[in-house]
């Protein structure tokens, strides 16, 4: 299979071109012929011209690059090494939602051939892989994991806005079903990351250790959140604290704020639904998602309570939001936590105005119910910094004065603004 694709004997197929996919799939193909498939013709279409739907690469990244973007299976039935990389989202009731995954796998189960390789890069619980996927191509195809194809599994690691660690820079961690099948995944990702793979014993290792990065995270930033809120009780600066504790060598360095995106507010659900089914009920991971899920009620409330103290009308009192996305720098408004602190603030009955330099208006109307607004006022009761953004970093006190009435309150969620407001009310978790 290695050797057949350096040749462009065969070729490999990447499925799902969003954040994850499409970065792959370009990266194969400066070194091998590459399939990119992905059933949003629209989206197709954008990367036929070199265009990332996504917005997170140049259409330079496009060039030297022997790819062929479609969303026809007919197309698709030429590749022998597929690669999923299709979302993994949970629903209203944090469960996880496995549909983008079971549907590729019956793409997957219609196109496959005696000899092919599937590689999952999704994240799943331990187990999905084997259990839910690939009785789904069995049933589909009639062939059998490791005697008719081969199957692994290498958990993505890319991070949205980030240049410096990229899929080429990152470790991956890569598995397969048999010893033949984990020596030909490492190979054919060692084309493309050069900093090397990681061999996992099993596919559920990979699919455990990918999961557990993120449940970490999730965890050590709800602990700096119920940090944040028991020392607003003491009247002391949490980022002030961390700074301090921060001179010690091995202090870890995580830092409050809304957990949104496709990740760190969502995989631990699904190792917590896995571990349910197997009659364990998570105590610490769950209660780090309750802590975290609770930020955007606490900080609506800790504006509303500010603006009752300054005698605001509630009901004509203005709240500006800034930032939109579910991090810093990028256009990804998936599983934003800001949309939670807009609906919050408006169950008060309270005027809320939304800005985003990143954001898409229409995007954000289509999944959570309000644009952004064209042009800022400034008669603002409060502000609510809610991302970092670089072109956030700029703004002074002089600018948020001359937005906001007298005794307005500028919210700084992540404390860029530390030590320069002085004619406002500030206040940070």
């Amino acid at each position: 299979m290695y050797q057949d694709l350096i040749d462009k004997k065969k070729k490999l197929a990447v499925i799902g071109l969003g954040y994850v996919g499409l970065p792959i799939a370009l990266e194969f193909a400066k070194k091998i012929s590459v399939i990119g498939f992905d059933i949003n013709e629209e989206r197709v279409q954008m990367m036929r011209n070199k265009i990332d739907p996504s917005q997170e690469l140049e259409s330079a990244a496009f060039e030297d690059c022997d790819i062929e973007f479609t969303s026809d299976l007919d197309v698709l039935r030429a590749a022998n090494f597929f690669i999923v990389a299709v979302p993994t989202p949970v629903d209203e009731y944090n469960v996880p939602d496995l549909k983008p995954v079971q549907r590729a796998s019956e793409t997957i189960g219609r196109v496959i051939k005696s000899g092919d390789y599937v590689v999952y890069e999704s994240t799943v619980y331990p187990g999905c892989t084997e259990e839910d996927c690939v009785p789904i191509i069995k049933q589909l195809s009639g062939l059998e994991m490791t005697k008719d194809y081969k199957i692994g599994y290498s958990p993505e690691r890319i991070n949205p806005g980030d240049k410096e660690h990229t899929i080429s820079t990152i470790v991956k961690v890569v598995s397969g079903c048999c010893a033949e099948s984990l020596n030909t995944i490492a190979q054919v990702y060692e084309l493309v990351v050069k900093a090397g793979v990681h061999r996992a014993s099993s596919i559920k290792v990979a699919e455990a250790a990918k999961i557990i990065e993120n449940t970490q995270r999730d965890l050590n930033i709800a602990l700096m959140n119920e940090l944040s809120i028991i020392f607003d009780k003491m009247d002391i600066n949490t980022y002030e604290v961390l700074e301090a504790a921060g001179t010690k060598w091995n202090f870890l360095k995580f830092q409050p704020g809304l957990v949104g995106g496709h990740c760190i507010g969502v995989d631990p659900y699904y190792l917590t639904y896995k571990s349910n089914q197997l009659g364990y009920e998570s105590q610490v991971i769950l209660a780090g998602r309750v802590i975290n899920d609770a930020m955007a009620g606490y900080v609506a409330k800790k504006v509303l309570q500010h603006i009752i103290k300054s005698d605001g009308n509630v009901k004509q009192a203005k709240v500006l939001v800034m930032g939109a996305t579910f991090k810093e720098n990028v256009s990804d408004i998936r599983n934003s936590k800001v949309a939670d602190v807009v609906k919050e603030l408006k169950t008060y009955s309270l005027n809320v105005d939304v800005t985003d330099p990143h954001a898409d208006s229409n995007e954000l109307l289509h999944e959570y119910g309000f644009g952004l607004v064209q042009d800022i006022a400034s008669d603002y009761d409060a502000i609510i910094v809610t991302v970092p953004h670089d072109s956030y970093k700029a703004l002074d006190d002089a600018y948020f004065a001359a937005i906001t009435k007298e005794k307005a309150l500028l919210a700084d969620l992540k404390g860029i603004y530390r030590n320069k407001i002085q004619s406002r009310k500030y206040w940070s978790l």
